[in-house]
């Protein structure tokens, strides 16, 4: 457990930055209350009483400095990543802490690859991007359902999503990356991304009992294509998302989540379906929870205390499941998630 060392969050107040909070004083850690609007921070600090609030901007980076001092590490929650990231692994950098976010953004997550890669590498420094259900949990079931293969030909990540009622920071996170891809729809095909114009591909998705069989978007990229083939050896990663929960995303007017229980989830439920290819054969990891924001928090607790504990696999920028025992870290999910594993 985390034994009062203190943790700094950014962007604390956030949707997924109060999940996160939560769980970190419910495993033993002190959040550090931080992100860019300080009347939010005060309001948060009122619901949590006696945790420090340090308000910061990524304009000013002695404000992150000061956020970040004495923490043993920080979790950013403050999307779009496309302007968050960068500055808080810098200053995390600086402070010689380790680095976990919680980034669906693909843009953000190459460019946290390509920018941070070697320095994170050279100062010995973990920095793990897309520690959260987009990326994150979809590469831990991946690297799992793999096992003992070194390479494979295909990796497709289904997503069966109940419902997703977005939040603001995922709508406006969801803007910058479309301004950022020019309006393209983008793809991990033949071992590299690919950015396409024309309309996703319309499938049905074999789902696990009782789910069943199920209308898709095909190519619904989403950071999974990053994380995936960072680290595994796989030319072809595709993801897939309910038609139901796509149009919720799509729609102007599908409201944000609202807590249908005493921890502050939504009704939501998810089945994460991933299958992993090999000539002829297949391999499966199926994982079922509630509340995709909710998730996230325990995913990215979870990375943070392993690492404090050093249970790492290596150091710089690494997905998941390059950088943890895949099995390992879904076991340790079982509150949270149930995991049905076949190979």
């Amino acid at each position: 457990m985390g034994s009062g060392q203190a943790v700094a969050v950014f962007g604390a107040y956030g949707h997924t930055g109060r999940f996160v909070v939560a769980q970190l004083r419910e495993r033993g850690f002190v959040p550090v209350l931080s992100g860019r609007d300080a009347d939010k921070l005060k309001e948060l600090a009122a619901s949590e009483p006696g945790l420090d609030v340090r308000p910061a901007s990524v304009d000013d980076p002695a404000s992150l400095d000061d956020a970040l001092a004495g923490a043993a590490a920080v979790i950013n929650c403050a999307g779009p990543f496309a302007t968050t990231a960068a500055p808080v692994i810098e200053a995390a950098l600086r402070a010689g802490i380790p680095y976990v976010d919680v980034a669906a953004e693909i843009e953000a997550n190459v460019d946290t690859f390509a920018l941070f890669a070697d320095r994170a590498r050279a100062a010995g420094a973990v920095v793990v991007p897309a520690m959260a259900f987009y990326g994150g949990l979809g590469d831990l079931l991946a690297t799992a359902a793999m096992g003992d293969w070194t390479a494979a030909d295909e990796v497709h990540v289904a997503y069966g999503l109940s419902s997703w009622h977005p939040t603001a920071g995922t709508r406006e996170a969801g803007a910058v990356s479309r301004e950022r891809r020019g309006g393209r729809r983008i793809r991990y095909t033949k071992g590299q991304l690919e950015y396409v114009q024309d309309a996703p591909p319309a499938l049905t998705w074999p789902f696990p009992d009782p789910m069943g069989p199920r209308a898709v978007i095909g190519e619904f990229s989403m950071a999974d294509v990053v994380t995936v083939p960072s680290h595994l050896a796989v030319p072809e990663v595709r993801s897939y998302m309910t038609v139901e929960a796509a149009k919720d995303l799509s729609a102007p007017d599908t409201p944000a989540p609202s807590a249908v229980d005493e921890r502050g989830r939504s009704e939501q439920t998810f089945l994460v379906d991933v299958v992993v290819r090999s000539g002829g054969t297949e391999r499966r990891a199926v994982a079922r929870g509630r509340d995709i924001y909710a998730v996230t928090a325990p995913l990215a607790v979870e990375a943070v205390e392993r690492i404090l504990t050093g249970r790492t696999r290596t150091v710089g920028v690494a997905s998941a499941g390059e950088i943890f025992d895949a099995p390992d870290f879904l076991r340790a999910l079982a509150p949270h998630i149930s995991l049905e594993l076949s190979q």
